[in-house]
Order: C-alpha cells, then sequence, then structure tokens
C-alpha cells in the first residue's frame, strides 16, 4: 500500500478527498499548514481524529511572510493585483507536501484542487469550478508527484459525496477569503503594515478627472464610479511611480497583446512560436486562441487572435493547449 500526503484543512474537498484515495488503496497521511488561527488548528485536528487520519501540523507562518505575503504587499504597492494562491502553490503549499512526503517516504502527494493529473501532466477541471488556473506554476517535479482526486467531480457532487459518506465536513461552508486575510479587507491589511500609497489623480487622455484615496484600492478593469461626460468610466492602468490612474473606455479595456514575465513551463520550454490559448484572470469564459513568443529573459510575448479585456499587471497569464495546463507568467 502506498503512502501519499493529502494537504488537510478538514473541509469538505480535503474530507471526500481522504475517503476516495482510501477506496483506490492508498495509506493517507494529513498534512495541515497551520496559517491561521487556533481555532482553524484546532478543526483540522479534531477532522483527522474522527477520520483516523494521521495528521502532521506544520507552522508556516513564517515561511507564508516571506513567500507570500512580502511579495503580495509590494505587488499592490507597485500598481499591481496579485493572486496570493499562485504565488503560495509551489513556493510553500506543494514544497511542504513533497518535504513531509519524502520524510514519511511518500512518493505521491494530493490536494482537494479541481482539477486533473494525469502521467505528470495537468489538465483543467469541470467547467463549472476548474482550478487549473492556480496550479500554473507549479515545478513539473511537484506536478509529477500530484494526485488530484476531485478532478473529475463539480462542487455540489463532492458535497453530495460527502453527505453520502456521512462526513460531518459535508455541511461545512467553503472558505472564500485570502487565508491570511480573512476579514477580506486587503486594504486594512496593508495599512496594518504600515505601507499604504498617498491619494493621486485620475487622468484621461492626459487630463485630471478626478482624485483617487491611494493605487492599491483599484485593479485594472474595475469601473470609477460616476460618469464622464454620460460614459461610464474603467481603469485601464495604474503608474504607481506617478500615483496616477488612467481611466478609459469600455472598449478601451481590450488588448491583442501583452508580456509576461518569469513564466514557468509544466512542459519543454519552447524555443520558438508556441500556439496556445491564455487566461488572463480565474474566469471560466474568457480564453481566446493566441501565439506565444518565447523571449531570452525568461518571459513572453502573447499575441491573441482576438482581443483579450483588461490584462492587469501582476495578475497571471496562464497558457493551455486544450484542455492541458503549459504554465504561465506575470503579466507586466
Amino acid at each position: 500500500m502506498d503512502k501519499i500526503v493529502l494537504g488537510f484543512s478538514g473541509g469538505v474537498d480535503s474530507a471526500v478527498c481522504a475517503a476516495l484515495l482510501r477506496e483506490r488503496g492508498f495509506e493517507v497521511h494529513g498534512l495541515y499548514l497551520d496559517n491561521a488561527d487556533e481555532a482553524a488548528r484546532d478543526y483540522a485536528r479534531a477532522a483527522a481524529d474522527f477520520y483516523a487520519l494521521p495528521l502532521t501540523v506544520l507552522d508556516v507562518h513564517a515561511a507564508l511572510e516571506e513567500a507570500v505575503c512580502a511579495p503580495f504587499a509590494a505587488s499592490y504597492l507597485r500598481g499591481e493585483t496579485p493572486n496570493p494562491c499562485i504565488l503560495c502553490n509551489p513556493a510553500l503549499k506543494f514544497r511542504a507536501l513533497c518535504a513531509e512526503a519524502d520524510r514519511l517516504g511518500a512518493p505521491r502527494i494530493a490536494t482537494g484542487h479541481y482539477a486533473r493529473a494525469e502521467g505528470g501532466a495537468l489538465f483543467k477541471g469541470r467547467p463549472s469550478n476548474d482550478q487549473s488556473y492556480m496550479l500554473c506554476r507549479l515545478t513539473r517535479e511537484q506536478a509529477a508527484r500530484l494526485v488530484l482526486p476531485l478532478g473529475g467531480f463539480e462542487k455540489t457532487q463532492t458535497r453530495a459525496l460527502a453527505a453520502e459518506l456521512g462526513l460531518p465536513a459535508a455541511q461545512k461552508k467553503d472558505s472564500m477569503e485570502i487565508c491570511f486575510i480573512p476579514d477580506k479587507d486587503y486594504v486594512g491589511w496593508l495599512a496594518r503594515r504600515g505601507a499604504t500609497p498617498p491619494p493621486g489623480d485620475f487622468v484621461r487622455h492626459g487630463a485630471v478627472i478626478g482624485r483617487h484615496e491611494g493605487v492599491h484600492r483599484w485593479t485594472v478593469g474595475q469601473r470609477l464610479p460616476g460618469l464622464y461626460e454620460g460614459r461610464k468610466l474603467y481603469v485601464r492602468r495604474i503608474d504607481a511611480a506617478q500615483n496616477t490612474i488612467e481611466a478609459a473606455l469600455w472598449e478601451e479595456l481590450f488588448e491583442t497583446e501583452l508580456r509576461a514575465r518569469d513564466v514557468s513551463w509544466l512542459i519543454d520550454a519552447p524555443a520558438g512560436p508556441l500556439r496556445a490559448s491564455v487566461r488572463v484572470r480565474h474566469t471560466k469564459w474568457e480564453e481566446p486562441a493566441c501565439t506565444v513568443y518565447p523571449t531570452p529573459d525568461g518571459g513572453a510575448r502573447i499575441v491573441c487572435d482576438t482581443p483579450v479585456r483588461a490584462p492587469a499587471a501582476g495578475q497571471s497569464a496562464v497558457l493551455y493547449d486544450g484542455e492541458r495546463l503549459l504554465g504561465g507568467g506575470f503579466i507586466v
């Protein structure tokens, strides 16, 4: 019986994963990454006891600060829109899972992500809750060890199976917030760190049209309040150096070309142009076909066949070949 290390919080996803992995004959060991409060930690321990699941609790507060919180805050101060899960997965969560698996002599790791892992490659999950976007920066070594039991499930099916199996987590609410900002107030979180940009100007065609309360409160594509000459305006560009936010009409938000830095590949890095499709945010409805031109600095120039709406610096441009996840880089 092969050992496997499962990222375990005690929620419905990880509870169902544990049951499914046991059905497949794995000896399941849980790993709880302690980055929240005592109540969450106690819940995970109690859930593991209920399921008779060996559980390791790993304090990752310091590692989270270094790998995720500090870069997340710095990105907002640069006028970007970071995604903390994409930062966390390769640098902290999956690194910790692999280290625990090595300690226990387990060849495989598992999580409750809604995506598919097959033969060392990663693929989209069901359209209603696909989370492959969040896995775009895993290393090939991490992906090769990964089992994703929920890859073929919709969330409603997971809950139904949990109820059928009599798992207490069947009715536990999903955790939707950023794990280190449980009140969802990232502006307040930045302020408590003592780093918030000052007020500045909204500009359009070089003219000042209003004032903003700090670039960290805005993201590309976000609508401005009110109307301008009878039309709605949106954020097109954030210039943190000049402390300005450029406003634009809806039709001016669309781009056919974007650039990404630090592209991480789950395939052999292409030497020349590559046909793919691209997502520029965690949505299910916007994924135009594109041609990817790798650049010598490890980035890429991405030219879309049809325009993409409001690509935001700091978000990830995630590349696919059909259902297969190819990798991703940070939009600049």
